[in-house]
């Protein structure tokens, strides 16, 4: 089985384009979504013993914790020392379950791939991209953030031109669903004949 890396800066793409990975019938894992899950239970009393007051009702509020973190690098590292064995686990366990089921290729969506030095856990490394402007416009557009924490975002996260050169695969996003899903369709086509080589 034949793992993609799948990353991306905020508001690339990246969602939409694992989407429509699933959508072409690979299991994609989604490492925001299960730290989400673990917030909600299973992270969440090491996390309110670390940085007290950031949970209510045994649940991670991520408004809080993130407004305690987000600046300050120290406990952004003691967070990341929490979570991610406990990510690793359920990551196992998802490869465990994909190839019991048979899947040639695999998916794991990883904001913070290149960051977290987990382009060795992979085979192959698709970066979603497109224009700085664009970028920009869909993240202001959500109206959950503004202009300077979408900054201290881009500010901690490899520059968009540093992971497309690293990149095994180039996923641009600039111009609708459907060069995507074609792109998707040829990425597939050419995974299949490469050998493994995460170490």
């Amino acid at each position: 089985m034949l793992i993609l890396g799948l990353t991306g800066s905020i508001g690339m793409g990246k969602s939409t384009t694992a989407k429509l990975f699933a959508e072409a019938g690979v299991p994609v894992y989604d490492a925001d979504a299960a730290v989400h899950q673990l917030y909600e239970g299973e992270a969440a009393p090491a996390i309110e013993a670390a940085f007290p007051g950031t949970t209510e009702n045994g649940k991670v509020d991520r408004a809080k914790l993130s407004a305690r973190v987000v600046r300050d690098a120290a406990a952004m590292k003691q967070l990341e020392q929490i979570v991610h064995p406990m990510l690793g686990a359920s990551r196992q366990t998802f490869f465990a379950d994909a190839e019991a089921a048979g899947a040639p290729v695999v998916v794991v969506d990883v904001p913070l791939l290149f960051e977290t030095g987990g382009e060795k856990r992979v085979d192959a490394v698709v970066v979603v991209t497109t224009s700085p402007e664009l970028q920009r416009e869909r993240v202001l557009a959500r109206g959950t953030m503004d202009a300077e924490k979408l900054d201290a975002i881009i500010a901690r996260q490899m520059p968009d031109a540093e992971k497309r050169k690293r990149a095994d695969f180039i996923v641009d996003t600039s111009y609708g669903l459907d060069p995507v899903r074609t792109r998707i369709h040829d990425i597939l086509g050419e995974v299949v004949k490469m050998l493994k080589r995460r170490t």
